[in-house]
């Protein structure tokens, strides 16, 4: 009892304080609490001595603390998910569309940004290399990290419009990797709805820029179709510059160069302001994420590929108007799932909505953007919707998800204003003539029911002779039909679902850019002739109205 008796006094001894204030041995936690705030507010300029921590507070301090702990995690964890979703939406975003000639390396430049920004590691590259190796395609291992289906890396060629994701300092990117055999073009068309900016690689390895681009190539089907389908803004790229039959000549760059810039004027592009070339190597990724060394062009003082998709602005959006997303493809995953893009409005979670041609009305239950969830989204991002009250075998591709209000018409006929392009040998437009049209993600076989008028380039008015059939370069107004149901809306109000494109046995037949027409229209797209300027020969090319 003696010893019990020593070893309290010294425990008394040394809990007391530099005031002389005595804390007990069992007192609680909050107490010695308040103990140490009277002590602070008493004697603030009082330096604690070293040496006079006692067992006392040792002791009561977790369980003082112990609260403390739990709400600084509680706190932040909401605080940290706010700050993700806010810095996510601080950050613009495009949709880059890569479009160009079959082998033109778009695929292996897709790959080596995504490699350059950090979304692949060395490991996974030299598992490519190996792979490519192992096939005799050495130089094939960068495009497969967008070409991840097995029948794409033995053919070589794109199938499926590939999708991935990569940041820089300012801006979140959406790669879009267009097939360019002209196989695909339909696909590419669905690449290429999507985009905001087109990134036209071309190759300038000696024959296979010529191939692309003599009537025919895909290199100038892609140039027009991007610009129908709403890719203002293009990068051309002349890629394989570093090439033994190139090796980053000025003059092959040049020559290039000369060539396009023509066919981008014909095609509606303003070249000052809307298009930009400039060399890289998508192999060895010279002139891309950094500028190309002096020592390697020494003529080339522009931007790399980088800084050029940075400093491209991003395009007007209605966060606020009616929600449209067309639908482009669709899976289980605890529930019904969609894919699309936004074109107008926003969405939230627990948002009521409409599927539409249908008319199924769907509640949102999560929303993913780039992988990530997020409680909401704007026009422009890629999302993956999860949705309650449909299944997934009641959703085609083509199908829009739209707000209750204001939602988007449905309809099998509709009036439209377009320019024939190309027609096939001995073939002419007039009343019976089938295609397959494209708009949005939408694929439909259609009818011309009618010719209304025919459209005279020259004035661009309405001429008064009654029109029975057209040939190439004709405008005219025309009723078209479908077979089912489509979503469509007038160009402006929506131009990415007012746009279409019709083809027949794999050639584009009209395509369609941009307004100019003074006629009261309510869709509008238009074509130019492939030998003249845009300002002598673009025509509105729109739906006038639409037939519910």
């Amino acid at each position: 009892m003696d010893i019990e008796a020593e070893i309290r006094a010294l425990q008394l001894d040394s809990a007391e304080d530099g005031t002389g204030m005595a804390i007990p041995v069992d007192a609680k936690p909050e107490e010695v609490e308040m103990t140490d705030k009277v002590e602070e507010v008493e004697m603030p300029d009082k330096v604690e001595e070293e040496g006079t921590k006692d067992e006392v507070d040792t002791k009561s301090q977790p369980a003082q603390d112990e609260p403390k702990v739990k709400d600084k995690e509680v706190a932040p964890l909401e605080d940290a998910e706010g700050t993700d979703e806010m810095e996510s939406q601080k950050k613009r975003h495009l949709n880059v569309v890569f479009i160009g000639h079959v082998d033109a390396g778009k695929s292996t430049t897709g790959g080596q940004i995504l490699f350059l920004s950090g979304q692949v590691d060395d490991r996974t590259i030299q598992k490519y290399e190996k792979e490519a190796k192992d096939k005799s395609r050495e130089s094939w291992y960068m495009a497969y990290i967008m070409d991840t289906n097995e029948e794409e890396r033995v053919k070589g060629k794109t199938v499926e419009v590939g999708r991935a994701h990569f940041e820089t300092e300012t801006t979140r990117f959406t790669i879009l990797d267009a097939p360019g055999h002209k196989s695909y073009v339909p696909n590419m068309i669905s690449g290429a709805s999507q985009a905001d900016v087109g990134v036209l690689v071309i190759s300038a390895r000696k024959g296979e820029f010529e191939t692309g681009y003599e009537r025919g190539g895909q290199t100038r089907e892609h140039v027009q179709l991007a610009k129908t389908l709403g890719v203002t803004k293009l990068l051309v790229v002349v890629n394989k510059m570093d090439d033994h039959t190139v090796n980053w000549s000025k003059e092959r760059y040049d020559e290039i160069e000369s060539k396009m810039i023509p066919f981008l004027r014909s095609s509606g592009y303003n070249v000052k302001k809307d298009v930009l070339f400039l060399p890289i190597s998508g192999l060895v990724g010279a002139n891309m994420k950094t500028r190309v060394d002096k020592s390697t062009c020494p003529w080339w003082n522009g931007p790399c590929l980088f800084e050029a998709l940075d400093s491209i602005e991003v395009p007007l959006r209605d966060p606020k108007g009616p929600f449209r997303m067309p639908i482009i493809d669709k899976f289980k995953d605890m529930g019904t799932v969609v894919m699309g893009k936004v074109e107008s409005g926003s969405i939230c979670e627990g948002d009521s909505l409409l599927v539409m041609p249908n008319k199924a009305q769907v509640k949102v239950i999560a929303v993913y953007c780039d992988e990530n969830k997020v409680r909401r989204a704007g026009p422009g991002e890629n999302l993956r919707v999860r949705l309650s009250g449909i299944e997934e075998e009641d959703i085609m591709e083509g199908f829009v998800l739209t707000s209750v209000v204001k939602a988007i018409p449905a309809v099998t006929e509709f009036t439209a204003q377009l320019q024939i392009l190309e027609l096939l040998e001995n073939a002419i437009f007039t009343a019976g003539y089938k295609a397959v049209l494209h708009i949005h993600s939408v694929v439909e076989e259609c009818e011309i029911v009618e010719l209304l008028q025919q459209i005279d380039p020259k004035t661009r008015k309405p001429m008064k002779k009654k029109v029975l059939f057209v040939k190439n370069g004709a405008v005219v107004v025309c009723r078209v039909q479908v077979n089912s149901l489509i979503c469509i809306e007038k160009f402006s109000d929506f131009p990415q679902l007012g746009r279409f494109t019709l083809r027949t046995e794999g050639k584009t037949v009209a395509i369609l850019f941009v307004e100019v027409s003074k006629l009261s229209c309510a869709f509008s797209c238009c074509v130019t002739f492939q030998k003249r300027s845009l300002a002598d020969c673009c025509f509105s090319c729109c739906i006038t109205d639409l037939l519910i």
